[in-house]
């Protein structure tokens, strides 16, 4: 493994927290009530972003962490969608859905997992934030879940990760720097959103282009449903997360690869079973030992993912790997933050304490980037980011 220097301080002194705490203090919006990842790049509220911000408040130990945390579940739709995004003033720059205030589709619901660490940190979740979230996961189980209990997304968006390699066979624009633009995104977007069916309430519901069942997305929603389920001690969610792990071992684990591997159910091909990070969060639910420890030894290794500023996001031998062009390949703190929350369950402390120095030191060295490359540190993407603050959580976690 290529040496990578650590942090230009004690990364767990007070001014780690200092700098983090500058960085959400200048990216909250009092009258909004929640950050924006970026004001200039991202004003608007994204579902996934702001619940790293929930956590990450909660590890300053303010307040506007449940506040945070609400403002996510604010815009939840009639029949229990949280939307991915919630327009600001400025309203959307491309068509998401018929809904003026919000999107159509959704995003990994990190909002259970946000709940529980607001809990534990000493701060009340308000009573109607854990009846949204459940309607939220509710509404998952009855819209999103295929019969053999899959969930599925009906946009690439919905995963997180917008225009990664397995999407390429979907003809997603972004496999070269070049065609990765505005113009082209918001073509092919607006070509994917004829597709999409909604709901009645403006839902998205399917797409006869674009359906897929990521591995990424169903752990996460697996993770996040126990956790709220632990939290307020329902058994009915911590049964449904179990029932979707065993069927993420079942049907996405793939023995070649040592990862769990996303479906194609409407269109794509090949692509789809790209060697990508993701493939590694089945081990945050998986009741597998050896799946979790073939997935999880890959994110250290440098013939994998390995790299020296965290884990590349596409496998470094494959073919498709380029460390510097978005979802192609970049080390991202929030998956830095997911990886090292598996790691510690399967109590690989020294891997979580390593990923957690690298992190910190990418994060000084990028600017706070939105997420940088594995290889050098070199920040990409919107900077400051709001969500690379999560590395705080990382270190109060995993360097105690």
């Amino acid at each position: 493994m290529t040496a990578h220097p650590e942090a230009h301080d004690d990364v767990t002194s007070a001014g780690l927290g200092a700098e983090v705490r500058s960085l959400m203090q200048a990216h909250w919006d009092d009258t909004r009530g929640y950050c924006v990842p970026n004001p200039s790049v991202y004003p608007h509220l994204w579902l996934w972003d702001s619940c790293f911000h929930a956590i990450v408040w909660a590890h300053l130990e303010d307040e506007r962490a449940p506040a945070e945390l609400a403002a996510v579940l604010a815009g939840q739709l009639d029949g229990g969608m949280i939307p991915h995004m919630r327009y600001g003033p400025e309203g959307p720059d491309t068509w998401l859905g018929p809904l003026p205030q919000v999107s159509s589709l959704t995003q990994p619901p990190i909002f259970g997992h946000a709940a529980r660490v607001v809990h534990e940190r000493g701060m009340e979740v308000p009573d109607e934030v854990v009846r949204r979230a459940v309607r939220a996961f509710d509404w998952l189980w009855e819209h999103r879940r295929t019969p053999d209990g899959l969930l599925v997304i009906v946009h690439p968006w919905e995963a997180g990760n917008d225009h990664s390699v397995r999407w390429d066979d979907w003809g997603a624009p972004g496999r070269t720097p070049a065609d990765y633009n505005r113009a082209a995104r918001t073509a092919w977007n607006k070509d994917q959103m004829r597709h999409v069916r909604f709901d009645d309430d403006g839902a998205a519901v399917w797409s006869a282009s674009f359906v897929a069942a990521p591995a990424g997305f169903n752990a996460l929603t697996a993770f996040s449903m126990a956790e709220l389920g632990a939290l307020t001690g329902d058994p009915r969610l911590v049964e449904r997360s179990r029932l979707l792990a065993e069927a993420i071992d079942q049907h996405l684990w793939n023995a070649e690869l040592r990862l769990w591997a996303d479906r194609a159910v409407v269109g794509g091909g090949p692509s789809v079973s790209s060697p990508i990070s993701d493939g590694a969060l089945g081990a945050l639910v998986t009741s597998d030992r050896a799946k979790a420890e073939a997935a999880l030894s890959q994110l250290d290794d440098p013939g994998r993912f390995g790299a020296p500023s965290g884990p590349a996001n596409v496998a470094r031998d494959h073919a498709s790997y380029d460390p510097a062009t978005y979802w192609r390949g970049p080390a991202w703190p929030q998956l830095n933050y997911l990886f090292g929350v598996a790691l510690a369950r399967w109590g690989r402390a020294e891997d979580a304490a390593r990923l957690t120095r690298r992190s910190i030191a990418a994060a000084r060295t990028s600017g706070w980037a939105e997420y940088w490359n594995p290889e050098t540190g070199e920040g990409l993407g919107a900077a400051p980011q709001s969500w690379t603050g999560i590395v705080l959580a990382m270190a109060q976690e995993h360097l105690r």
